[in-house]
């Protein structure tokens, strides 16, 4: 079942959706990291750098901050600090396998280029 918590329900903009696969993987990854789940969770953040000037960034945090908004999907809780939310809000995070694929991407409707390599963008 998913669900969606948001820690400021008076949070303006549009959520995080995460798949099943990238949840399940997630997941898969924290508990090897002896982390609890109901409490750790994944962060999505946004850093300058890259070839377009913004990349994602991923970790795993053993708690969310005090300004995180945290959602949950697929019993997978993800964390995102007020200033990366400006731009990843409405994205889908998936995981993709593969020989050449393998990871986790974010699909981000609020991009308006890419790097070629994809880990870099430009709102």
């Amino acid at each position: 079942m998913s669900s969606t918590t948001e820690s400021d329900p008076d949070l303006g903009g549009e959520g995080i959706e995460v798949t099943e696969a990238a949840a399940e993987e997630a997941l898969s990854l924290l508990e090897g990291e002896d982390m609890d789940t109901d409490v750790a969770g994944l962060r999505l953040f946004v850093q300058q750098g890259g070839c377009a000037g913004l990349s994602y960034g991923m970790r795993f945090d053993y708690e969310p901050d005090e300004d995180d908004t945290v959602y949950e999907h697929h019993d997978l809780r993800v964390f995102v600090d007020p200033a990366s939310m400006d731009y990843v809000g409405g994205s889908v995070l998936d995981f993709e396998g593969g020989l050449q694929g393998e990871g986790f991407h974010v699909e981000n409707p609020n991009v308006v280029s890419e790097c070629g390599c994809g880990e870099s963008f430009r709102t």
